[in-house]
């Protein structure tokens, strides 16, 4: 049975398979923020989006972050290792991208276990 959370006007947010989860591109809401700003708030999704699936971060699997500028990525690591303990850490791909639309500096994309 597939479970699908969050209905956006194009995806669902989280789609739940055989105790897998699925959480699409989540970005900021508040462009104003450096990138330390916008990964607390994305972080902070994520953990909402992973309690909705009846998950945490010590779930995670895998995790893609796609950043637009790899000069600023010391400052999201620094937010990561503050969000995550380090027996929970999970894989992990950061990619550089040159555009996010709008003043976006990081999209991130996960998959976990219930």
């Amino acid at each position: 049975m597939t479970n699908r959370f969050l209905q956006t006007p194009i995806m669902h947010r989280i789609v739940e398979r055989n105790g897998m989860i699925f959480i699409g591109g989540t970005v900021s809401d508040d462009e104003t923020l450096d990138m330390a700003g916008q990964t607390r708030e994305i972080l902070a999704k994520l953990d909402t989006y992973l309690e909705v699936a009846g998950s945490d971060k010590s779930r995670l699997l895998s995790v893609t972050i796609f950043i637009t500028d790899m000069a600023l990525k010391p400052q999201m690591d620094a937010v990561w290792k503050e969000w995550l303990a380090p027996d929970a850490l999970p894989t992990r791909a950061t990619v550089g991208v040159a555009d996010l639309g709008g003043d976006t500096l990081i999209e991130i994309v996960a998959t976990a276990f219930i």
